[in-house]
């Protein structure tokens, strides 16, 4: 796999968070290293798919923590998948259902930093959000968001 990674946070206030910020991570498991590790299981999930996609990990608040751009992606793939993470993350719901209640309140997507289009999934602890995956560059919103999915799912393992 040939895909670029960055990981880490914007800045320096997020750097130690760790678990104290509610990241679903295991004794002695950096955010980071949470964070990579559920970008990975849904750029493989893509890869098997035979998709190009890009992926990125935000916390609580938006800050991009982990993201990984698939061999071929498209280079706009990167800023949309943080965006919906994002999205995701803000509402504590998948971006699809989120793109639904934006027909009833199209004033949302004037948000700065929100994408309403799916392919985004939260990560909760006791039900809250910390986290959000956002994946883009499949051919639909349904498969990017089922890449998400599945990194989401990594965590719990």
């Amino acid at each position: 796999m040939g895909a670029q990674r960055r990981a880490g946070p914007r800045c320096n206030c997020c750097a130690a968070e760790g678990s104290r910020s509610g990241w679903p991570t295991g004794s002695g498991t950096r955010r980071a290293d949470a964070a990579a590790k559920a970008a990975h299981a849904a750029l493989v999930a893509a890869e098997k798919a035979g998709r190009k996609v890009s992926v990125a990990v935000v916390d609580r608040n938006g800050n991009t923590v982990a993201t990984l751009r698939g061999d071929g992606a498209g280079p706009q793939s990167c800023e949309s998948a943080e965006r919906k993470g994002c999205t995701a993350v803000s509402w504590n719901a998948p971006t699809s259902e989120l793109a639904v209640r934006l027909r009833k309140a199209p004033q949302l997507k004037d948000i700065p930093g929100t994408l309403f289009l799916a392919g985004g999934a939260p990560v909760q602890a006791h039900g809250a959000p910390v986290a959000g995956i956002g994946v883009a560059g499949a051919p639909s919103g349904d498969q990017d968001e089922k890449f998400a999915r599945a990194g989401v799912a990594a965590l719990s393992r």
